[in-house]
C-alpha cells in the first residue's frame, strides 16, 4: 500500500481507503462488514470513513466496534455532520449547537476520544460560515477533532470559508470529499485547481461509479440481485448502454495491463497528484483484496490518452 499527504497537512493516508455508505449498519450483513474491515487493515488500508448520516448511527457502530482492537493512532477516521438526525428543527446543519452535539454523539458510537477529520458534509447556506468554522476550531483546540474537512462543496464556497478562517486565525479546511470517476470529472476545472494552490487535499468517493466501472453490469436489462444498483433506483438510472459499451472497451486497456478494468479506473482517478485517496465501498474481504491492487499502479501517459479517447 502506497500513502500520500493529505492536502497540505502532514498527515499520511493510505492511496486507497474504506468507507460504509449504504454498506455497514445497512444491507451487508454484520460478519462480512466486519471481515472486510479487517482485510482492509490487514493490508495496509490506514483510512476509514464513515457519517453519523449513514443508517443513523449504525455505520459508525460497527465501524467503531472492529477498529477497537487496533492501535488507536494505527488507522486516520473520519465522520460528517450536517445530515438529519431527529425531527426537531436543530436535528440538521452546521450549526454550532449540531456541529457540537453531533461530534460528542460520533465519538460515544465510535467509542473513541478523537476522529482525525471531521467533515461538513455538505453546505449549509442557513448557517453563517465563521459560526460552522468557528464550531470546528473550537473542537480542534479541545483535541477531539484534528482536521477540518467538507464535502461536496463548489470551489466558491471552499474558497469563501479559506477566506473567513484567515480573516479570524481559525483552523483551515485541509481535505473535500468530492465525487470523481470517468464518468464524472466536474472536480477537474475548479475543484482541483484550488485544492492545489490552497493546500486542500481531495479524497474522492464512487471512484468506481458506484461499480460500473467494475465490469460487473452487462446490460441495463441485466442488473445483479446482489448489487447496490439492484437496490436503489437511483443508482441503476446513472447505468446506461453507452457507459457499459466505455467499460468494456476499457477493459481491453486494462487486460493489457493485466489488472482489472476497476483497478484501472482506481489508478485513472489516483493519476491526480492532489487526490489524496480513493474512497470505495466494499462488502465482502474479496472487493477489498481486489481494490488495494490498485495502490501503486502508474499509467503511461499514452495510456490516460487512450483512455481518455475512450471516455472524453
Amino acid at each position: 500500500m502506497k500513502y500520500r499527504r493529505l492536502g497540505g497537512s502532514g498527515l499520511k493516508v493510505s492511496e486507497i481507503s474504506l468507507g460504509s455508505w449504504l454498506t455497514y449498519g445497512g444491507y451487508v450483513e454484520k460478519t462480512n462488514a466486519v471481515k472486510a474491515i479487517e482485510t482492509a487493515y490487514g493490508l495496509g488500508v490506514n483510512f476509514f470513513d464513515t457519517a453519523n448520516v449513514y443508517e443513523r448511527g449504525a455505520a459508525e457502530k460497527v465501524l467503531g466496534e472492529t477498529l477497537r482492537g487496533y492501535p488507536r493512532e494505527s488507522y486516520v477516521l473520519a465522520t460528517k455532520v450536517f445530515g438529519e438526525m431527529g425531527e426537531g428543527p436543530n436535528d440538521r446543519g452546521l450549526s454550532r449547537k449540531h456541529i457540537t452535539e453531533q461530534c460528542h454523539a460520533s465519538l460515544k458510537r465510535l467509542g473513541v476520544e478523537y476522529v482525525d477529520i471531521m467533515y461538513c458534509h455538505r453546505y449549509d447556506p442557513n448557517t453563517p460560515l465563521d459560526e460552522t468554522l468557528r464550531a470546528l476550531d473550537d473542537l480542534v483546540r479541545q483535541g477531539k477533532v484534528f482536521y477540518i474537512g467538507v464535502s461536496e462543496w463548489t470551489a466558491a464556497q471552499m474558497t469563501d470559508a479559506l477566506s473567513v478562517a484567515d480573516r479570524y486565525l481559525l483552523d483551515p479546511i485541509v481535505v473535500n470529499q468530492p465525487v470523481y470517476n470517468m464518468f464524472n470529472r466536474y472536480i477537474e476545472q475548479e475543484i482541483i485547481p484550488l485544492g492545489e494552490r490552497r493546500g486542500i487535499g481531495q479524497v474522492v468517493f464512487s471512484p468506481l461509479a458506484q461499480g460500473l466501472l467494475t465490469g460487473k453490469y452487462t446490460s441495463v436489462t441485466d442488473i445483479p440481485e446482489d448489487s447496490r444498483a439492484a437496490k436503489r433506483e437511483g443508482l441503476r438510472k446513472g447505468i446506461t448502454e453507452e457507459k457499459i459499451t466505455k467499460v468494456r472497451e476499457l477493459g481491453r486497456i486494462a487486460a493489457e495491463l493485466d489488472i482489472s478494468v476497476g483497478n484501472l479506473a482506481l489508478a485513472w482517478v489516483l493519476r491526480q497528484p492532489s487526490v489524496a485517496s480513493a474512497l470505495v465501498g466494499a462488502s465482502t474481504p474479496e472487493q477489498v483484496e481486489e481494490n488495494v491492487k490498485a495502490s501503486g499502479i502508474e499509467l503511461s501517459a499514452e495510456m490516460v490518452q487512450r483512455i481518455e479517447d475512450i471516455i472524453a
